[in-house]
């Protein structure tokens, strides 16, 4: 299993952040994410990026930005989802990512069948630009309300309005499994998600992880990541890792680490010597 981190430094800096910590690999946002302005980047910053790439061997993915709502009902929100959702995309391409990684939204009440209208066309819009390397990744995720994409019913409900297109896949994050009610710490419940996932989307588009501990409850709702090993998940994060069918994907570290400012060097550490000891067990 190859292990990567999320890096602050956008194109310009994030992969050698990773690099300088010892990853397998880098996710990163390339625009601001607390702005929805995409920035205009130098190509030689994309080119520099991809060149690095190639040379360190580094996976690298991206994130599109969290203000992203592509279920939106307001119609400026929905418009400034889909163009920030594109020009991510055309980056990601630039830069030879394999994957963007993206959260559909909420239908903020408006009912999964009125967001799934709405998320639908815009994801087509997006898969459009998609190149042979870089895919489009759903990131299931954690939070309550009209959040859309907590459940595998839901994920494969857009998976099945897209037809299943070639360039598109899922990440699936041991945070947003666990406080969504799937116990990320027991094999049975995790062989039985696994299945799932194979027999409705197909484990083959399953492309990336998300590896957290979690400070909140099993079934809570509630997306709180938590350093490897302190959260209520703990040690069993190793069930997860060491899934047979989870092996030689990318996993990647988005937790706060010792000083809130993301992964370091010791959490690589300590998710590796979890993974290790529970692939010999």
């Amino acid at each position: 299993m190859l292990f990567g981190a999320h890096c602050s430094g956008g194109v310009k800096k994030a992969l050698d952040n990773a690099i300088a910590m010892g990853a397998d690999g880098v996710q990163l946002f390339v625009q601001s994410p607390r702005t929805w302005r995409f920035p205009d980047h130098h190509p030689d910053d994309l080119a520099r990026f991809s060149e690095r790439r190639e040379e360190s061997g580094l996976a690298a993915v991206v994130h599109a930005l969290y203000l992203v709502n592509l279920a939106a009902p307001d119609d400026a929100i929905y418009e400034k989802s889909v163009t920030t959702m594109r020009a991510t995309v055309d980056a990601a391409c630039a830069i030879d990512a394999e994957a963007v990684i993206f959260h559909v939204g909420s239908h903020l009440g408006a009912g999964f069948d009125v967001g799934l209208g709405r998320a639908v066309p815009a994801l087509a819009q997006v898969l459009d630009r998609c190149s042979e390397r870089t895919w489009l990744l759903m990131e299931n995720s954690a939070g309550a309300g009209g959040t859309i994409g907590r459940s595998l019913d839901e994920l494969a409900a857009i998976f099945d309005a897209l037809d299943g297109h070639e360039r598109l896949g899922i990440c699936l994050d041991s945070c947003h499994l666990f406080v969504s009610g799937v116990d990320v710490t027991d094999r049975a419940a995790l062989d039985a998600l696994l299945e799932d996932v194979d027999a409705r989307i197909g484990l083959d588009r399953l492309r990336v992880l998300h590896a957290n501990d979690s400070k909140a409850p099993l079934g809570s709702n509630r997306d709180r990541h938590e350093n490897i090993g302190d959260g209520l998940i703990g040690e069993k994060l190793g069930a997860f890792l060491a899934h047979p069918k989870l092996q030689r994907l990318p996993a990647f570290l988005e937790v706060p680490g010792k000083d809130g400012h993301g992964p370091d060097a010791h959490e690589l550490e300590k998710i590796r010597d979890i993974h290790g000891r529970w692939n010999t067990t």
